[in-house]
């Protein structure tokens, strides 16, 4: 993984003016992603670390329990007790103390089919034991954020925290996942608690999820400390994933982006040649005070390197509801080799997502609650 040096992590860098012509891909007098190039303190990426936007006002209160599966009232219940150990201060000490805390730092496993709760419950806990003393991230945020600051630097600072969340866990590279267990690990072992989720796309896709049984593997020497979870019941949206992005053509996707303050307009082949100039913990960064995303030429992507970018980026339009008008040849985003492959839950995460952001940008209509996947 690629470290952030520290003297182009030490401050965000001015966004292009709306009315300056982009250079490198921008379209001439509108505001461009290429033509952004944040630079991103580490105290930054940590304190973004929090439930996202969609779910930053969630609690156990507001978690609905099926009665049909009691399971969905159990979690809650346990979640309370996990968040009620983790209310008193931490206790500074030596060794046989720090011992003594990492036996008794709760670790939990939420596992359950999709759309049954699983990030509410998350976020809810995150809520539960306080934002100041929770770090929460996907999978893919926390292997970033070692790339960023380095192995030990990441351990140094999240073993300040009482409790680790991790959504998404996901097992398609054995690289990260060695490294996620590695740091999972330390944590525990300084007493860091430690909440779980898989979130993979519906069993309608061919993908499902994958079980339990399945991460206690992967995490090894972890095993033995995880309580798992089951969380059983219905997708309470009642849908399938939306994988068809709307495109249109490109004087339409100039003229909504026109009307948009904030918005910015980009060459699809531009964008994605700036995405390799720029490190995945700063995507979120490359966003700020952005509210619409225009793309004109958008094709197939055929590199998986580049189409790796591109998930995250669209994770991150995702994670901060901004959703994107389209223009181009309307194909598929990925190719059937990527989507029959190693790293197919990420592609078709992404194509669900995606898919949603360009009907809410279509629509002129930022509010996808109803589209959530």
């Amino acid at each position: 993984m690629t470290a952030v040096d520290p003297a182009s992590a030490s401050a965000v860098d001015p966004v292009a003016p709306r009315a300056t012509p982009a250079p490198g891909g921008g379209l001439p007098g509108l505001a461009s992603l290429t033509a952004r190039h944040p630079r991103v303190p580490a105290a930054r990426l940590l304190a973004e670390l929090v439930p996202p936007r969609h779910f930053a006002h969630e609690s156990f209160e507001t978690y609905l329990p099926d009665p049909d599966h009691p399971s969905q009232q159990g979690a809650v219940d346990r979640l309370r007790e996990v968040a009620a150990t983790l209310a008193p201060p931490a206790r500074a000490g030596g060794s046989w103390w720090r011992r003594r805390a990492a036996a008794q730092a709760p670790a939990v496993y939420l596992d359950g089919g999709f759309g049954v709760g699983k990030t509410h419950l998350l976020a809810s806990l995150a809520h539960a034991v306080g934002l100041e003393r929770t770090t929460y991230g996907t999978f893919v945020e926390l292997t970033h954020l070692v790339g960023a600051l380095g192995f030990a630097a990441t351990v140094d600072a999240l073993g300040e925290r009482r409790l680790l969340c991790i959504d998404e866990f996901e097992l398609d590279d054995p690289g990260d996942t060695v490294m996620m267990s590695r740091l999972l690990r330390e944590l525990a072992d300084r007493g860091v608690a430690i909440a779980a989720t898989s979130n993979t796309l519906p069993g309608s896709l061919g993908e499902g999820r994958f079980a339990a049984e399945d991460f206690l593997r992967e995490i090894q020497a972890l095993a033995a400390r995880f309580e798992v979870l089951r969380i059983d019941g219905e997708d309470h949206r009642h849908r399938g994933a939306t994988t068809s992005a709307a495109v249109l053509d490109a004087g339409a996707v100039r003229a909504v982006v026109a009307a948009h303050p904030d918005a910015t307009l980009d060459d699809f082949d531009a964008l994605l040649a700036h995405l390799s100039t720029v490190h995945p913990s700063r995507y979120g960064a490359l966003l700020d005070g952005i509210d619409l995303v225009g793309l004109t030429g958008v094709h197939q992507v055929d590199r998986q390197d580049v189409a790796l970018r591109l998930v995250v980026l669209v994770d991150r339009l995702y994670d901060r509801d901004v959703p994107v008008v389209l223009s181009g040849d309307g194909a598929d985003l990925f190719t059937g080799e990527m989507l029959a492959g190693g790293y197919r839950k990420k592609y078709y995460r992404a194509l669900s997502r995606w898919g949603a952001l360009a009907a809410a940008g279509a629509q002129g209509d930022p509010d996808r609650d109803a589209q959530r996947a």
